[in-house]
C-alpha cells in the first residue's frame, strides 16, 4: 500500500525561508573556508623565495592538510551529532580562521607542514556537516539545488581569490610585513568574524528554529520523516547490522571512489591553476589572479543549472556522467594545448568537475540508510578528500621531475573518465517519487 504525503504550503514556505536564511550563510562560510585552504596557491612563489619552500615541499604541505582532514572527519561529525550544528560549526570556523591567521608567521617548511596539518584537523567535519544538515532540513526535491548553491561557494571563492589575492600581495612592505602575510592574516581574521556571526544565525534542529511557524516545523519534519522511512526500507543496509559495519558496504565504497576522482580534479586545479596560468606570456600577480578566476566563474553557472535540471527531472545519473566526461575531455585537451587555449579548456573542465560534486551528493543523500547517513557522509568526504593530498603532491613531484604538469593533467582526465563509467554501477533509488519544484504530484512511497 503506498504511503502518500502531498506537498503543503507550509513545506513550501519553510523551504523558501531556509533558502533565504540558511543557504546564503553556508555559502559565505564555504567561501571563507575555500579562501583559507587554497590561498597558498597564490603565495607559493613568495613562500619559496622567503621561506625556502620548493615545489615538492609545497605540494606535500598543500596535501598534508587532507591527511589531517581524513583522520579527524569522522570524529568531528560524531561530535557534531552530539553538540549540534550551532556549536560545532561555530567551533570549526573560528578554529580554522585562527590557524589560517597563524600561517602569516610561517618561518620554514616544518612550520608550514604543522600549520597545514592543524588547519586540516580544524576544518574536518565542516562540509559533511552541511550536507547532513540539508538532509535533515530539506526534502529531496530541493536538496540538489541547495547543495549546488552551497558548493558554488567554493567556485565563488576560487573566482574572487585571484582578484583578492593580487591586491593583498601588493601590500608587500606595508608596516614591514610581506604581502603573503597580509593574505593569510586578513583572510584568517575574516573567518573568525563570520564564525562568531554564524553562532547567532544557525539552529541545530528544525524544532529550534524560531523563524519557522509551528505548522512549517510540523509539515517539514513530516515530509522528511516519510522520505527517511522509505530510505531505511529500500537502502539494503537496514538488515540489523551495526552502524559501523554498514560503513563497509560496497555501495559506500563505490561512492568513496567516485568522490575521490572528483576531488582529484578540483584540488589539482585549486592549487596549481595559478602556476599553469603563469605560463601565459606577460602575466603578473594581478592578471594571474583575474585569469585564474575564469574557470570558477564558468563553473558556478554550470553547476547551478545542472543541479536545477536534476531536481526538476529527478534523474541525475546521466547528468553526473556528462559532467565527469566533460571534465575528462577538457582536462585532456588542456594538457596538449597552448597556454591561452589551455585556459579555455580548463574552463570547460571546471564546468564538468565542479558540476559533478553537487550532482554526486544527491546519491548518498537519497539512497543511504538514515542511521548511517551522517557517518557515511563523513567517510565519503574524508577519504574522497585524500584526492586533495594526492593531486597537489603528485603535481609537485611531476613538475620537479619533468618541468611541467602535463602528465598530471593526463592522469586527471583518466580518473574522471573512469569515474564516469563507475556511476553506471550506482543503484537507482527505489519506490520514491520525489516532490519537485513546480510539480503538484505528491510524494509517493510504495510499500
Amino acid at each position: 500500500m503506498p504511503i502518500t504525503l502531498p506537498p503543503t504550503p507550509a513545506v513550501d514556505s519553510a523551504v523558501a525561508k531556509i533558502f533565504r536564511r540558511v543557504v546564503p550563510l553556508f555559502i559565505i562560510m564555504l567561501i571563507c573556508n575555500q579562501l583559507n585552504r587554497s590561498n597558498i596557491g597564490y603565495a607559493r612563489e613568495y613562500l619559496e623565495a622567503d621561506v625556502g619552500i620548493g615545489a615538492a615541499a609545497y605540494g606535500f604541505g598543500a596535501g598534508v592538510f587532507f591527511i589531517a582532514y581524513a583522520l579527524f572527519e569522522l570524529p568531528s561529525n560524531v561530535m557534531m551529532e552530539k553538540f549540534g550544528a550551532k556549536i560545532w560549526l561555530t567551533r570549526i570556523m573560528v578554529s580554522w580562521g585562527t590557524i589560517s591567521f597563524a600561517m602569516a608567521f610561517v618561518n620554514g617548511p616544518e612550520m608550514f607542514y604543522i600549520l597545514r596539518f592543524l588547519l586540516g584537523a580544524a576544518e574536518a567535519g565542516f562540509f559533511p556537516a552541511i550536507i547532513f544538515y540539508f538532509a535533515k532540513w530539506l526534502p529531496n526535491s530541493h536538496r540538489g539545488r541547495a547543495t549546488a548553491l552551497f558548493v558554488a561557494g567554493s567556485s565563488v571563492a576560487a573566482a574572487i581569490s585571484g582578484p583578492l589575492s593580487g591586491p593583498l600581495l601588493s601590500l608587500d612592505g606595508l608596516f614591514g610585513a610581506r604581502g603573503w602575510q597580509y593574505l593569510f592574516g586578513i583572510e584568517g581574521l575574516l573567518s573568525v568574524v563570520v564564525g562568531i556571526i554564524a553562532y547567532f544565525l544557525i539552529d541545530s534542529h528544525v524544532k529550534d528554529a524560531k523563524w519557522l511557524t509551528d505548522e512549517e516545523k510540523h509539515d517539514l519534519n513530516a515530509a522528511i520523516a516519510v522520505e527517511e522511512a522509505e530510505k531505511a526500507r529500500t537502502s539494503g543496509m537496514g538488515d540489523g547490522r551495526s552502524r559501523w559495519k554498514m560503513l563497509l558496504d560496497p555501495k559506500l565504497l563505490l561512492f568513496v571512489w567516485i568522490y575521490f576522482a572528483i576531488q582529484l580534479s578540483i584540488y589539482a586545479n585549486t592549487f596549481w591553476l595559478p602556476s599553469i596560468v603563469r605560463r601565459i606570456d606577460g602575466t603578473n600577480d594581478i592578471t594571474v589572479g583575474l585569469l585564474s578566476s575564469l574557470p570558477w566563474i564558468c563553473a558556478v553557472f554550470a553547476m547551478y543549472y545542472m543541479s536545477k535540471i536534476g531536481d526538476r527531472t529527478g534523474n541525475r545519473r546521466p547528468l553526473l556522467i556528462i559532467a565527469l566526461l566533460t571534465a575528462a575531455v577538457g582536462t585532456l585537451a588542456a594538457a596538449v594545448a597552448s597556454p591561452w587555449i589551455a585556459l579555455i579548456f580548463l574552463c570547460i573542465a571546471a564546468m564538468g568537475f565542479k558540476s559533478a560534486s553537487p550532482l554526486f551528493w544527491s546519491f548518498p543523500q537519497s539512497t543511504l540508510h538514515p542511521m548511517v547517513l551522517a557517518a557515511a557522509i563523513a567517510v565519503i568526504n574524508s577519504v574522497g578528500n585524500l584526492g586533495g593530498f594526492v593531486a597537489p603532491f603528485g603535481f609537485g613531484l611531476i613538475q620537479e621531475a619533468t618541468g611541467s604538469v602535463t602528465w598530471g593533467l593526463y592522469a586527471l582526465a583518466g580518473a574522471s573518465a573512469l569515474a564516469a563509467l563507475s556511476v553506471l554501477l550506482i543503484e537507482k533509488p527505489r519506490g520514491v517519487v520525489a516532490m519537485t519544484e513546480g510539480r503538484d504530484a505528491p510524494v509517493t512511497l510504495t510499500k
